[in-house]
């Protein structure tokens, strides 16, 4: 969202920032400040931003492509009777004998398959499983491919995922992502305090035209999706990699982790249990008695049951259901009696534990389905407008002498001390805990004061009046 003031003289010498006028209001100090930052952050954040918006707008569509484009693997007619749960994980067993079962995901609804989950499987990536689909009413084995993620993400979305949060690019990709989510927020609030610190008059679009028309029109759709922009802000950064970890710090430190059901088993464990071989999750009383056992808690579809991991832990039944209503009850079920040992309830998390699951699929576009994902590219493609309005403006302003003239320097001198200090105290706690926002911002500061300090030397410091 960057914006930008009316044309200045820049190569001109100006003489230094007048001291702040007596009587003067503290936002009319801070303004050129807020102003400067918007721009400057604007032209700067933005191709990251551009990067961001196109592959976010890719992965909200995602969710409807995968289905058109695994409608085989994903979906059967409906037959007369599901048959047991064993009975297709053994078909699925004997269509793919190598690998080990890491999770069974029995069919959710009438007419979608079920999905058995293998692991170190020769030439699937060793953080993917290999996900094979079975007819739940003919056990017949409809195809397999292989699935990233707690959403069970197929090889489309996945990629699509991937594309957006490291560019392919492994671990130092991400930083591309935070860098983007980091600023975003500071962007897109600049922007609403700038648009409505304006006054009524100059926000008119209608009969405008140039520069004029396109600050509107930046100004206008910024102003209604900022609010979305710092969602997506925060929630973008609750799982990434610098600031994500503060977070979760912080999290601990309040006691507001996200809660996981003991899978330790009861006191026969190990005992008389017919434990399975290679992985092929017949421990015990099986899969059947497993999921009744699960049932009769109230863990309806859609569920995943994960094996035990050794003969002293148990079964683990848990809801993935990320749309709305939540559904994210999990029980721990002993192999050897098939006896309920622990239930956790989603209404039992933490507060915080909530908000961030929400949060985080709402983000993702899982939390309301198909409105949530409409309303996700309406605010990628919203945040690709803004972007590119925002450098035509920059362009406008410097026609006819210079492109894409600077904001002139001095702002900050402007404001009182006792209101430029403690916002300096608080940029720097922000920039410790999102530190993406802070090292840049750090850095920007000192390229700047060198840049201004060289144009003082030749004649030419920037000072003057910003408006916009």
């Amino acid at each position: 969202m960057t914006t930008t003031p009316t044309p200045t003289t820049d190569d001109a010498p100006s003489p230094p920032a007048p001291a702040p006028a007596q009587g003067k209001g503290a936002w009319s100090t801070l303004r050129p400040l807020v102003l400067r930052l918007h721009f400057y952050a604007g032209v700067l954040v933005a191709p990251f931003l551009l990067v961001a918006a196109l592959t976010g707008l890719l992965y909200a569509a995602s969710f409807q492509a995968e289905k058109i484009v695994y409608d085989h693997e994903l979906t059967v007619p409906v037959g007369d009777r599901e048959l047991p749960v064993s009975e297709q994980v053994a078909a699925a067993r004997a269509a793919h004998p190598d690998g080990e079962i890491t999770a069974v995901r029995p069919s959710p609804e009438p007419g979608a398959t079920t999905r058995v989950l293998l692991s170190g499987i020769l030439g699937v990536d060793p953080g993917h499983t290999l996900a094979v689909f079975v007819d739940p009413y003919t056990a017949k084995v409809r195809g397999e491919l292989e699935q990233y993620g707690s959403t069970g993400a197929l090889p489309l979305r996945t990629w699509i995922d991937e594309f957006h949060r490291d560019l392919h690019l492994g671990e130092p990709g991400r930083l591309y992502s935070e860098f983007a989510a980091s600023w975003l927020w500071v962007i897109a609030c600049g922007g609403l305090v700038l648009w409505f610190s304006r006054r009524r008059t100059q926000r008119k679009l209608r009969g405008t035209t140039g520069r004029r028309r396109t600050l509107g029109l930046h100004g206008g759709v910024g102003a209604w999706v900022a609010l979305g922009f710092v969602f997506l802000s925060a929630t973008g950064l609750t799982w990434s990699a610098y600031a994500g970890a503060h977070i979760g710090d912080l999290r601990t430190a309040l006691g507001q982790e996200t809660p996981a059901v003991s899978a330790a088993a009861g006191e026969h464990a190990g005992h008389g249990v017919a434990g399975g071989a290679g992985g092929d999750a017949a421990h015990g009383v099986g899969l059947d008695r497993v999921l009744a056992a699960a049932r009769a808690e109230g863990l309806d579809n859609p569920v995943e049951i994960v094996p035990p991991a050794d003969e002293g832990s148990a079964y683990v039944v848990q809801q993935i259901q990320r749309s709305w209503p939540t559904k994210q009850d999990a029980v721990a079920v002993d192999p050897a009696t098939g006896q309920v040992t622990d239930v956790l309830r989603f209404e039992d998390f933490p507060v915080l534990a909530k908000l961030t699951r929400w949060g985080i699929d709402l983000h993702t576009g899982s939390l309301f389905g198909l409105v949530n994902q409409i309303a996700l590219m309406l605010l990628a493609l919203s945040l690709i407008l803004l972007i590119l309005w925002g450098y035509r403006m920059w362009w406008q302003r410097g026609r006819g002498s210079a492109f894409g003239r600077p904001i002139p320097r001095g702002a900050w001198q402007q404001v009182p001390p006792q209101v430029l200090v403690p916002l300096l105290a608080l940029v720097a706690v922000l920039g410790y805990f999102v530190p993406l926002l802070g090292i840049p911002l750090a850095a920007f500061l000192a390229v700047d004061i060198v840049l201004g300090e060289i144009a003082h030397r030749r004649g030419r410091r920037t000072y003057g009046p910003a408006s916009r």
